[in-house]
């Protein structure tokens, strides 16, 4: 059950942050003790309800999707599933019924999902995390149940597996941890069986262990998702605070250990006057391991790592773009826990989009990383890496250093600080702040952060520093959702471990949504939503505005359509230019082979260059999925973009990417894949070819060959444009690497 806050005293001082700052700061740390402190849980249904107690066994079933063990026939169970998307409370078109169970080293889940049109449920043998267009079901588990972050374990209807952690207010897909399942379509519907073994998650030591779960089911054909227990129209989707408790004892406590030694292969080969010529072969040996000095506090270290990626990024239109283009981490041993650096008052529109973005650190030779718990209350999260960098740099290495702190508060509130630094013999950059989410009531939470930075490029350069300041403010119902928000971040504001498009603006968003519920089978739901972003940057004092309207349709088939105007104003080098548009989105599962979605643009646009000027133009994407069979996945997408000048109505630039990705899933385990992407303003093809063994996390073998080729020629000692393609860089590589778990 949820504790009562307890009132402290907060006192915090930070020596190195100027006069001036100090009495910013001061304001934000008086206004964040005055909510904490005034903060009163609310009751809540779940409050009310019994907690599960699952049925210990010494005798584990069968993990094969039919549901004859006997720990079944003894197991308790729950039904009763009612839905919250697209309404909420509505009882749900077929029965579900989840059965619970658990030995001393593994917790056992059993879905029986009926289903009276079993030849229209949408499943597919697909790879770990592809599974969010089919039907399924997931585990929401809150292990330490304090409402502060979920485990969320998906599985279709044949047992491929999805996995996520929640925190912070951000759902973290890229997470993988080692559980099992499988999944049958029989004439009834289908049945699905789950093991998580203990020593996957992060739970108290405590006797007996008391966890929170919500059990959710999701329909494809029918946009519907339901849950157990239900969920209050009044709290809307949020799941942190609305798990019911389920109570385990004499559970086995481990040492956790685990060692990951991989091996690595590659040979590169690059064009030299013309012709291909070899980079040389590389071979390499990492080993990374896990430590649990606690059930909750676990620490990972590594050596030369391999950090490469099985798959290149998706291509991105990166001309005529004002910042950096953000690409998600992909690499596996920074991202178990990167939810615990989500922090609060963000919005997904803000200009610091990240604090700790990993990808920044480029070459790392040695990593190290403590997560989990110390205390009831509190959740400690920390990297180190040592960086390489580049040969024309003049240092070798920087020194990495994230640190975070939170502590729970009551419900899914809490309190927290953050500190990164990259540290180099010549410079640094570092950021520190606090930051915090606090539940007001059942429908309504305030979230804010308040970040300071400290930058010198080098010796002989000066310190720069700014702020970087955010509230947020949300309320969401069955009926409403209002969002009001306030960024602030100076000029001089930098982070070199995070994302960030812009400094110098203050900005204040507002944004209201009304959710209808026509008695209709077709329109499932209708919301129309006005947003109001108002702005000032700070280096010309020139305001900007963002004023939009849109509709957005729930239909069938997991369906949505959008249409929408804005009318908006931009600032660039102390001038201000229309950016005004009108969008439309489309995406449906027409059927259970086909897939499609479009999202088209028509704006008035920017011409970012050294003398900016004013224009137009399209922009749209397009992607298009089909599954000729359960194991044959095929999909095609194209981005496009195009910019007309106002002066003249010429087009000065079009830029689309299309690619091809075609995978066959031969079973869960492994799969094939071919990958052709072409970009047309670069005129380059690239080619990924991949073969991929995945037993389970950890346990990979991962062979692969790509291709870049670009309309180019050797000629007169230069190159050329062409009309035909040149390979111009060609590689293979290769990785094993085995999960030991001691």
């Amino acid at each position: 059950m949820t504790e009562k806050a307890k009132k402290q005293s907060l006192k915090i001082t930070f020596p190195f942050i100027s006069r001036s700052k100090k009495k910013k700061f001061s304001l934000v740390c008086s206004l964040i003790s005055i909510l904490a402190f005034s903060l009163t849980p609310s009751s809540s249904a779940q409050e009310q309800l019994q907690p599960l107690r699952p049925f210990k066994t010494d005798t584990p079933p069968v993990i094969d999707g039919i549901l004859e063990d006997q720990v079944w026939q003894k197991a308790p169970h729950v039904k009763g599933f009612k839905t919250w998307r697209p309404d909420y409370g509505q009882e749900m078109a077929d029965d579900t019924f989840v059965y619970y169970a658990y030995d001393s080293e593994n917790l056992y889940f059993a879905f029986r999902c009926f289903d009276r049109q079993p030849d229209k449920i949408k499943a597919s043998v697909s790879s770990r995390d592809h599974i969010h267009s089919d039907d399924w079901i997931c585990v929401n588990l809150d292990t330490f149940n304090d409402h502060q972050s979920l485990y969320a374990l998906y599985c279709n209807p044949l047992g491929i597996q999805g996995d996520s952690r929640f925190e912070g207010g951000l759902e973290d897909l890229s997470v993988d941890i080692v559980w099992y399942s499988e999944g049958r379509i029989n004439d009834e519907g289908y049945a699905v069986e789950l093991q998580i073994p203990f020593k996957s998650i992060r739970y108290s030591h405590k006797e007996p262990v008391e966890m929170g779960v919500i059990f959710e089911r999701a329909i494809s054909r029918k946009s519907e998702a339901g849950t157990f227990p239900v969920l209050d129209p009044k709290q809307a989707g949020n799941f942190l605070t609305q798990s019911v408790a389920l109570i385990f004892h004499d559970i086995k406590h481990y040492t956790l250990l685990e060692l990951l030694p991989a091996v690595t292969y590659s040979s590169k080969s690059s064009i030299d006057e013309g012709a291909l010529a070899s980079e040389g072969d590389k071979g390499d040996l990492s080993l990374t391991g896990k430590y649990g000095i606690t059930s909750r506090l676990i620490l990972d270290g590594t050596y030369n790592p391999d950090f490469s990626q099985v798959e290149a990024d998706a291509g991105q239109v990166d001309f005529n773009i004002r910042y950096a283009l953000f690409y998600p981490e992909k690499r596996p041993f920074f991202l178990e826990g990167l939810e615990k650096f989500n922090f609060g008052g963000y919005d997904a529109s803000d200009p610091l989009g990240a604090i700790v973005h990993t990808r920044t650190i480029i070459d790392p030779l040695l990593g190290l990383k403590l997560i989990g718990r110390v205390g009831d209350k509190s959740t400690v999260a920390s990297i180190y890496a040592l960086d390489e960098l580049p040969e024309e740099e003049d240092e070798d290495y920087a020194h990495v250093g994230i640190f975070r702190y939170k502590r729970a508060l009551a419900e899914d509130s809490f309190l927290g600080g953050l500190y990164t630094g990259r540290e180099r013999q010549s410079g640094y950059n570092r950021v520190f702040g606090l930051d915090g989410q606090l539940r007001i009531n059942p429908s309504s939470i305030f979230g804010f952060h308040f970040f300071e930075s400290q930058t010198k490029l080098n010796k002989e350069s000066p310190k720069d520093g700014g702020h970087a300041l955010g509230l947020n403010y949300l309320h969401a119902t069955r009926n409403w959702a209002l969002m009001l928000g306030l960024q602030d971040i100076a000029e001089d504001f930098q982070t070199e471990t995070g994302y960030i498009t812009r400094t110098g603006i203050t900005r204040f968003r507002s944004g209201i949504m009304r959710m209808f519920y026509p008695k209709s089978k077709f329109f499932r739901r209708i919301d129309p939503m006005i947003h109001s972003d108002q702005s000032r940057d700070k280096f010309s004092g020139i305001y900007e505005t963002k004023n939009a309207f849109d509709l957005r349709l729930i239909l069938p088939r997991s369906s949505s359509f959008v249409l929408g105007y804005r009318y908006s104003t931009e600032v660039y080098l102390e001038e201000q230019f229309n950016i005004s548009r009108v969008r439309l989105y489309v995406g449906s599962q027409f059927t259970k082979q086909f897939y499609f979605n479009l999202l088209y643009a028509y704006s008035k646009k920017i011409r970012y260059t050294e003398d900016p000027y004013q224009g137009k133009g399209n922009d749209a994407s397009v992607t298009l999925r089909y599954l000729p069979s359960e194991k044959l996945h095929l999909d095609l997408s194209l981005i496009y973009s195009d910019f007309y000048r106002d002066f003249d109505s010429t087009k000065e630039y079009d830029y689309m990417i299309i690619r091809s990705k075609n995978t066959y899933q031969a079973n869960k385990y492994l799969f094939f894949r071919a990958i052709v992407e072409y970009n047309s303003f670069r005129k380059r093809l690239m080619t990924d070819l991949l073969a991929s063994f995945t037993y389970i996390p950890g346990t990979v073998i991962h062979i692969g060959y790509g291709s870049l080729y670009e309309k180019i020629k050797w000629e007169d000692g230069g190159y050329r444009d062409a009309d035909q393609f040149l390979e111009t860089k060609r590689g293979f590589f290769f990785k094993a690497s085995y999960l030991w778990r001691l």
